[in-house]
This record gives C-alpha cells, sequence and structure tokens, in this order.
C-alpha cells in the first residue's frame, strides 16, 4: 500500500490559525476550486414560497368567512374582505421582493467575486486578491467597503453593526492566507529536465 500527501492549495480552516469560520464557509466551486463562500443576508423567518402558501390559506379562509355572512344577507363584508386580501397581498409582494436581498461573496483561487441583490437587481463586481483592501466606510459599525482595481463596494449590509469589525477581521484573515498560497506555491519551470 502506498500513500502520496501532496500540499493543499487552498485554505483550510487550519489556515486561519486555529480558528473557525464565524461568518462564511468552505466551498467548491464548478470547477473544483476550493474557496470560501460568505453568504450575508436579511434573517427572514419565512421564504416567499411559505409565504404564498399562507396567503393563500388566507385567501381561503378569509372569503370562505365572507361568504357565510354574504349568504346571511351582509353583503358588504364580502367586498371588505376583498379589498382587506388586496391590501394584504401587496404587503406580503413588497416583503417577498426582498426577502432574498443580501451581498453573497466568493473567494475562490485570487479572486473574489461579490454578488449584491436588492429586489430584482443584481450586481456582481470581481476583484483580484492581491489588490484588494477592506475597510470600514465611515467609522466604527459602517458598511465595510471593499476597494481595488478603481473599483468600490460596499457590503455588510444585513450584518448587525457590532459584527461588522469581525466580518472585516475574518475577511482580511482570508485575503492574507489567500496571498501567501500564492506566494508559497511552488514555481513552476518550462526547463527542460
Amino acid at each position: 500500500m502506498t500513500a502520496t500527501l501532496a500540499p493543499n492549495p487552498w485554505l483550510s480552516p487550519a489556515a486561519f490559525a486555529g480558528r473557525q469560520l464565524r461568518f462564511g464557509s468552505p466551498w467548491i466551486g464548478a470547477d473544483r476550486v476550493p474557496g470560501v463562500k460568505w453568504v450575508l443576508r436579511r434573517n427572514c423567518s419565512t421564504t416567499p414560497a411559505e409565504l404564498a402558501n399562507v396567503y393563500l390559506l388566507l385567501c381561503l379562509s378569509s372569503l370562505l368567512i365572507a361568504a357565510g355572512f354574504a349568504f346571511a344577507g351582509a353583503t358588504v363584508v364580502l367586498a371588505f374582505a376583498g379589498l382587506e386580501l388586496l391590501l394584504v397581498g401587496v404587503a406580503f409582494l413588497v416583503y417577498a421582493r426582498h426577502a432574498r436581498d443580501g451581498d453573497t461573496l466568493t473567494l475562490a483561487g485570487q479572486s473574489l467575486a461579490v454578488e449584491q441583490a436588492q429586489g430584482s437587481r443584481t450586481r456582481l463586481t470581481e476583484f483580484r486578491v492581491e489588490w484588494l483592501a477592506v475597510e470600514p466606510s465611515h467609522g466604527e459599525g459602517s458598511l465595510l467597503e471593499l476597494s481595488g482595481q478603481g473599483q468600490r463596494v460596499r457590503i455588510a449590509r444585513h450584518v448587525r453593526p457590532e459584527l461588522r469589525s469581525a466580518l472585516a477581521s475574518e475577511l482580511r484573515l482570508a485575503l492574507r492566507s489567500a496571498r501567501q498560497a500564492v506566494s508559497t506555491a511552488p514555481a513552476s519551470s518550462d526547463s527542460p529536465v
């Protein structure tokens, strides 16, 4: 039986000096390149699909009760039930549109991809690790600003202000480990052997 040992080309949780990832998680992309992914979204108790099921159940029960009153002679209750369901439906639609808002950061290889979703808009920005800086945009507890190569992106809108400095430290540590992975990688030589 033989065993072959090869160095891991990417960071593992051990590369973070024994610290666990608090906000990110190890991730392997479609091209089998390992990395780290941070998903920074608002904390929503229900998904849009669950909300649609609740709304349909609410419509059914409200219209059933209103139909009973209309059958008893109070037909105006049916109109008010319809108006109520319309207004609740609009409120649920506004909630569902922004339920998936947030930032997704993917660190793989030597690039960091930042995908920001807000409503129906999605914005993708890519940075090279060696040129990237992570700083607070205004001061302690403010949004984090990623800048490099003439681009600036503010992230962590849905992270509590007191946790943003810990997120910034984790991002800096991951970026530093990614930079070191390149500098310690063995150089390939094209010379014939």
